[in-house]
């Protein structure tokens, strides 16, 4: 088969970096040597793996974007970039018919859909790329539906933990607010407890120091109104890798998808889970 031609976009990001690190090891993808980045970011290149990429920022990425769509058949763009820049990059890819993964938090969701959806292309769009936890929220997903109310009189709080630099509440968090609230507690995502202080998460969440850079701790507790019965949900996820197994099973997913000629479509990673095809 034919390898994948792949442009990350958000280097030097730290998620992004690690799943360019992959794609150069991986022998279904190619990596190509471009990556769109911010405006903030000063660097014209950044190496990855021993390939020197061109870092483009948003007032050159037009003329440039043209000309590696002329150079690199059937690309699939990944983006990790920023929540400012999600819209903006969904309707750039979509007007170039460029399919994307995008694993960006943040945005305005629903027209985020709709642009792919009005468009000629397919996309897998999720807040959160690691395969365990998509599971696990969708378990909790149909709970919500077969059980209506059962949690009917108990209060919750939501907590989640991830390195300082990320900008936005966790949109895994945010998910489970919708279950939650099904289950007959009372809860928003401004209740989110976010935890950005290196120091607490340290002494007062115990997070090892080495992933105080790289982690996402979440723990959803519900307690009875009379506090004699406690539920308690947690996941916690040191470093990036799962992230970059599953966006790159995502690639896979809708690169296949692609073929079979699907267009105007929006993917989860529910859907990339349920595929049976092997990957």
């Amino acid at each position: 088969m034919p390898k994948i031609n792949i442009m990350i976009n958000g280097l030097p990001g730290n998620v992004a970096t690690v799943i360019a690190q992959h794609i150069v090891s991986d022998q279904r993808f190619t990596l190509i040597p471009y990556s769109l980045t911010g405006p903030e970011i000063d660097a014209d290149k950044y190496l990855v793996g021993g390939i020197n990429l061109s870092l483009i920022r948003p007032d050159e990425r037009q003329a440039v974007m043209d000309d590696i769509i002329a150079s690199y058949t059937h690309l699939i763009c990944i983006d990790y970039t920023h929540p400012a820049a999600v819209n903006s990059n969904a309707r750039f890819y979509c007007e170039r018919f460029i399919p994307f993964v995008m694993g960006t938090t943040g945005g305005d969701r629903e027209a985020l859909l709709a642009t792919v959806e009005n468009s000629g292309i397919a996309a897998v769009i999720a807040p959160n790329m690691a395969k365990q936890i998509v599971g696990f929220q969708a378990m909790m997903a149909w709970a919500a539906e077969t059980f209506p109310g059962l949690f009917n009189g108990y209060a919750i709080t939501i907590r989640e933990s991830h390195q300082k630099g990320k900008a936005d509440t966790s949109g895994t968090a945010k998910a489970m607010v919708g279950y939650f609230n099904k289950l007959g507690l009372k809860c928003s995502a401004e209740d989110i407890k976010q935890e950005r202080d290196p120091e607490k998460q340290l002494n007062e969440w115990g997070i090892p120091e080495e992933h105080l850079s790289g982690h996402g701790w979440h723990t959803y507790s519900l307690t009875s109104d009379d506090q004699t019965v406690k539920f308690q949900f947690t996941h916690n996820i040191n470093g990036r890798e799962i992230y970059a197994r599953g966006t790159l099973d995502a690639v896979m997913f809708l690169h296949k998808s692609i073929q079979q000629g699907v267009q105007g479509k929006v993917f989860s990673m529910v859907d990339v889970i349920k595929s049976q095809s092997d990957f």
